[in-house]
């Protein structure tokens, strides 16, 4: 077996890992970002013109039955866990979810679908996939909630609590939230341009993503060394610059890292006019002269909420093993606060990085940093 290589001894090695978003699975997702592609889309289904948002990030599988965060939540898990031997060993599942299944909500108030409030909490959708799995519990920390699933999951492990945890997290695309993001915004957005100077807000993704962590393996795909956690209050959807950088230095410290040992950066880049300022400022804090390569992926798969930290946790691990970082789709010019950032932009850059460092925000100041080490 493989020790983990944090001196901390809080490392957990990653042996599985699985997603699905507007392009599909990990394998086309992770080739649309390489090409450039971007996902944006009409929405469909909805009252576009009552909520002031038309365009999203859809799956656009047909498929408009109830429980479809639970589904893709279901799926990735399923693929995660694949040829992993489990009989005989404690296994937690951990979700992380913004909104939970409150499209199925809805469309229950709407329509009258059936709906039970179980379905708010992912066992059954977990059990699904793992029929014998010993404990399911769900988080909602709004748009970091993987990545606190993924906190929660490495306190389990070393409190030896499970000898396997699944950290996931999955949101579809609602009618709420879509009216708040219609409501607030003073122009309507085409598209998310992370850290553009033209950026114009951000706008829904869908999706599902799991990672499966263990203390040690034999032929792990990486290891997690730290989560750090910040919960700052500073205000209920704003940003503070405090806070994120709180998150960041915590997980260095975890890790037992320094700034200059990253190489890779993916960031939360939402393309709204107070997020990209705010993390490209904490970034240039907390880094200083060291300019690690910086990526973000939402203005390809839009903003995917509960399943944004460990998407970006996936894409990092995939970086890192293949040499390749996608760039920024959606940034042309970068806004002044980004100006000494190394952001990928325009192509796919070469990578040699080794150690990375994944961001994810929420309301309420809920921070979530990943630090993740290629195997």
């Amino acid at each position: 077996m493989h020790a983990p290589p944090s001196e901390t001894g809080t490392s957990a090695a990653v042996t599985g890992a699985a997603m699905t978003t507007c392009f599909g699975d990990t394998d086309r997702t992770v080739d649309a970002l390489l090409a450039g592609e971007s996902g944006v889309a009409p929405l469909r289904g909805m009252d576009t013109e009552a909520m002031g948002v038309v365009y999203g990030y859809p799956i656009a599988d047909g498929d408009e039955s109830q429980s479809r965060a639970s589904g893709w939540l279901t799926g990735v898990i399923r693929d995660a866990t694949a040829g992993l031997e489990l009989d005989g060993r404690r296994v937690a599942v951990v979700v992380g979810s913004g909104l939970r299944e409150l499209r199925s909500l809805e469309r229950w108030h709407r329509d009258g679908a059936a709906f039970g409030v179980r379905q708010l909490h992912f066992d059954e959708a977990v059990r699904a996939a793992l029929p014998g799995v010993a404990e399911v519990l769900t988080v909602s920390n709004a748009c970091s909630a993987s990545g606190y699933a993924l906190a929660v999951g490495m306190d389990l492990l070393s409190a030896d609590e499970a000898d396997v945890v699944v950290a996931a997290g999955t949101d579809s695309r609602t009618e709420s939230m879509l009216t708040m993001i219609g409501k607030i915004g003073d122009e309507l957005t085409a598209a998310v341009e992370p850290f553009d100077v033209d950026r114009t807000g951000v706008l829904l993704g869908e999706g599902a993503a799991a990672v499966v962590i263990e203390r040690e393996a034999r032929t792990p795909l990486g290891w997690i060394r730290s989560v750090g956690l910040t919960c700052d209050a500073h205000h209920e959807t704003a940003p503070d610059q405090a806070g994120v950088v709180g998150a960041m230095r915590d997980a260095h410290e975890r890790a037992g890292v320094t700034p200059a040992d990253i190489g890779l950066v993916v960031a939360h880049g939402t393309g709204t006019a107070l997020n990209d300022p705010t993390e490209a400022g904490a970034l240039t804090e907390t880094f200083g002269t060291s300019r690690p390569q910086i990526t973000a992926i939402k203005g390809a798969t839009g903003h995917t909420s509960g399943g944004a930290s460990l998407m970006n946790t996936i894409v990092a691990l995939t970086a890192m093993r293949t040499g390749t970082i996608p760039a920024v789709t959606g940034l042309r010019t970068p806004i002044e606060q980004a100006a000494g950032l190394n952001l990928v932009v325009g192509d796919a850059a070469p990578t040699t990085a080794t150690l990375a460092q994944v961001d994810a925000f929420g309301f309420g100041g809920v921070n979530a940093v990943t630090v993740v080490e290629v195997a």
